[in-house]
């Protein structure tokens, strides 16, 4: 086992990765064609983006690269692990997939979740296919992640299958200080219902890790896919994931993503909406303390008419944190009919704090609706006079208003969701480690939101009192 800091990333090092899992010469190829690619990009592609990016404050001579790490579970997560022991789940603690739970029920109707290593030997035709979606010449850590990843995830959702209860995949970086490059991917086939959950940690250390993630997901004709992201690392790891899904005729995802921790994090999120019908709903919270710095970039491309996009994120910017919002609708020339919505907005709880939202439309046909929003205030004095003179501190007064901001957003997730988001923000604002369980604590929060927005209840309580 070779250890290369990404600085140093050659051919010799891929040549070691596709060796040790005995991969096929047509991708090892692919990884050579892919690190030539890296090697001449540019770390931001758009002129535009450039000058606002952080991206390149990630150290290229910290984030240290291994084929494998550490198998040492961290102990902060023995908690979550037992909670999910009877789950439908995949664990990947490094390089290494730590536990898989599927039931054989789940089994016998067709459901696969494996590694991407196991995926490349007995899923091929599958795994080629979302490799060949990708193209390295996009994004310089596309082609990074398709040259140099070192582990995955594969979850493959068979035609009609409905799911009840949610995949959970919970990755967490190794204690030994190595990176870990994850090339996950999902397919959710015709007719299929399927949520999932990730969760993405890193124990704490004084190093610079990085999870660096690209994640390829691709729904077939009348599924839908529900996807959670929940991203709690610690403060001195970074955190890059490129995401692009795929959705044919009358497909739907929603999905929602929680970023908190990481000192970095770039996210570049596309979504194609190929197929008559497709629609796509993507909400994004934000919270960020200390001098943490948010990059993320959320791209919809309307290829076929009547499809529908709404794009939502929302920050929380304290002390010296930072966000970047960069997003874009393009309505193709086919694709009448499409509605869209982006918008990004933030709130600034401290003088030092900063963010910059750049919205933008290409639309090439008529006879569609696409609109785009951006907003950067402080909280407003007056509101904090207002809720003060109701006997609340400044820091519940700051609550408050915080709430409220993220209530509009909060509507369009599940009760779990919701109760997650809120938990993760009560636990960053009072600095607990931030983790999500099902204890009863949390229990609390679940209970809350399942009767907060209960609109249905006080309409029959209504008709029952008049």
């Amino acid at each position: 086992m070779s250890q290369e800091s990404l600085s140093k990333l050659n051919t010799s090092h891929i040549d070691e990765i596709s060796s040790s899992r005995n991969e096929p010469e047509w991708l090892k190829d692919y990884r050579k064609s892919s690190l030539s690619i890296y090697d001449s990009l540019p770390i931001e592609m758009s002129p535009l983006y450039n000058k606002y990016t952080d991206a390149k404050k990630m150290d290229p001579e910290k984030v240290l690269l291994s084929t494998s790490t550490t198998e040492t579970i961290p102990s902060f997560l023995n908690k979550r692990l037992t909670e999910l022991e009877n789950e439908t789940c995949i664990i990947q603690i490094g390089t290494n997939v730590h536990k898989i739970n599927i039931s054989d029920d789940l089994k016998s109707k067709g459901l696969v979740i494996s590694s991407i290593s196991d995926a490349i030997q007995n899923n091929f035709e599958l795994v080629k296919k979302a490799l060949e979606a990708s193209n390295s010449n996009d994004d310089k850590f596309t082609a990074l992640n398709n040259a140099a990843f070192n582990s995955g995830v594969f979850i493959h959702i068979p035609s009609n299958l409905i799911l009840e209860k949610p995949i959970h995949f919970l990755a967490c970086l190794s204690e030994d200080g190595h990176s870990t490059i994850a090339r996950n991917i999902i397919f959710a086939d015709e007719n299929s219902k399927a949520t999932i959950v990730q969760e993405i940690y890193s124990p704490k250390t004084d190093k610079q890790p990085a999870y660096l993630e690209l994640l390829n997901a691709s729904v077939a004709a009348n599924a839908q896919l529900d996807v959670t992201t929940l991203q709690l690392m610690d403060q001195h790891a970074v955190n890059f994931s490129t995401r692009r899904t795929d959705l044919a005729q009358d497909a739907k995802v929603n999905w929602y993503s929680g970023l908190f921790g990481s000192i970095l994090s770039r996210y570049k999120i596309e979504y194609f909406l190929n197929g008559n019908g497709a629609s796509a709903n993507d909400s994004e919270v934000i919270f960020g303390n200390d001098e943490q710095s948010f990059d993320i970039q959320t791209n919809v491309n309307h290829e076929s008419p009547s499809t529908e996009a709404r794009v939502v994120e929302k920050s929380i910017l304290r002390n010296k944190s930072k966000s970047l919002f960069k997003g874009m609708i393009r309505i193709k020339e086919h694709a009448a009919k499409s509605n869209s919505f982006l918008s990004g907005r933030s709130i600034l709880l401290d003088k030092d704090a900063k963010s910059d939202a750049i919205p933008g439309l290409e639309i090439f046909t008529n006879d569609v609706k696409a609109t785009h929003s951006a907003s950067v205030a402080q909280i407003d004095e007056e509101q904090i006079f207002y809720l003060k003179t109701r006997c609340l501190t400044h820091e519940e007064a700051e609550r408050t208003i915080v709430e409220g901001f993220l209530e509009p957003l909060s509507r369009k997730m599940s009760f779990q969701v919701r109760a997650w988001i809120a938990y993760l923000i009560e636990s960053k604002w009072e600095n607990r480690e931030l983790t999500i369980n099902t204890d009863a604590e949390l229990a609390k929060f679940v209970e809350i939101e399942e009767t907060r927005y209960n609109e249905d209840a006080e309409i029959e309580q209504h008709y029952k009192y008049r």
